[in-house]
């Protein structure tokens, strides 16, 4: 059964300024596509296909995008003489229920999702960021979150590190490794499950940031479980991160699901 995915696509992306000043930072593109694109292929590859996308800044341009996605996305034929009708053909079809919400230009992560609960009926629901791919297993995330019964679950990752790790012992370095993922501890790699009882952590206002109030408070109530992933994660933060995806698209994106 599909689970629906709420996806973050309201914020601004500064240091995206060159790109983003004409479009949203889900928008921008890595082999062709918007990496709102890769995001939802990546979960729709394990059959979630139902989607709430939270929109902010620039969300008009989401909105173009699917209201117009058999034409931007598939082969298609127009008769010019009879106005409105269109053939698209198969290949760029997909199957996908996708919402559109206007959750606020200024809003945190948390006033986005309090701002589309009508819109989750499902006693679980997944929830990850407008800018960041991963191969975690979907499957065993879910598995794992209904195990333990919990309100939320997150992703745990260790990202590649920017400077490369030494081992020492005294003076001498015993091992070098240039750009290691990081091997201590976990970051939040987005990626969550969520029972639909996470709705009450969040609140209708601006400031109410998920990361903070909300998950510090289910984690005090001893309601939060980290899924560690060990495998390929990449955020898109910077220019270089998004050379970094270009790269791995290139190279097989490791975020299809095989």
């Amino acid at each position: 059964m599909s689970t629906p995915v709420v996806i973050l696509c309201g914020g601004q992306g500064t240091r995206f300024r060159e790109q983003t000043e004409r479009k949203p930072k889900p928008m921008i593109e890595i082999g062709g596509r918007p990496i709102l694109w890769h995001i939802m292929s990546f979960y729709a590859g394990y059959g979630h296909k139902d989607f709430v996308l939270c929109l902010g800044y620039m969300g008009d341009v989401i909105r173009r995008y699917f209201l117009d996605f058999a034409a931007l996305s598939s082969d298609f034929t127009i008769d010019l003489g009879e106005p409105g009708k269109i053939t698209y053909h198969q290949p760029g079809a997909r199957d996908w229920r996708v919402t559109c919400v206007e959750t606020g230009a200024e809003a945190m992560t948390g006033a986005r999702l309090a701002r589309v609960a009508p819109y989750i009926q499902s006693d679980d629901f997944m929830l990850t960021y407008g800018d960041g791919l991963s191969d975690v297993d979907v499957p065993r995330l879910l598995a794992f979150h209904r195990a333990h019964g919990k309100v939320a679950t997150v992703t745990g990752v260790r990202p590649q590190s920017r400077f490369g790790e030494l081992a020492v012992e005294g003076d001498a370095v015993t091992t070098f490794s240039e750009k290691p993922s990081v091997s201590q501890g976990y970051i939040n790699g987005g990626f969550f499950a969520f029972k639909r009882s996470m709705l009450e952590y969040v609140e209708d206002r601006d400031a109410c940031t998920l990361e903070r109030e909300p998950l510090e408070r289910v984690a005090r109530d001893g309601e939060l479980m980290v899924y560690k992933h060990d495998g390929y994660w990449q955020c898109m933060d910077t220019y270089r991160d998004l050379v970094r995806l270009e790269h791995d698209w290139a190279h097989g994106a490791p975020w299809r699901p095989r």
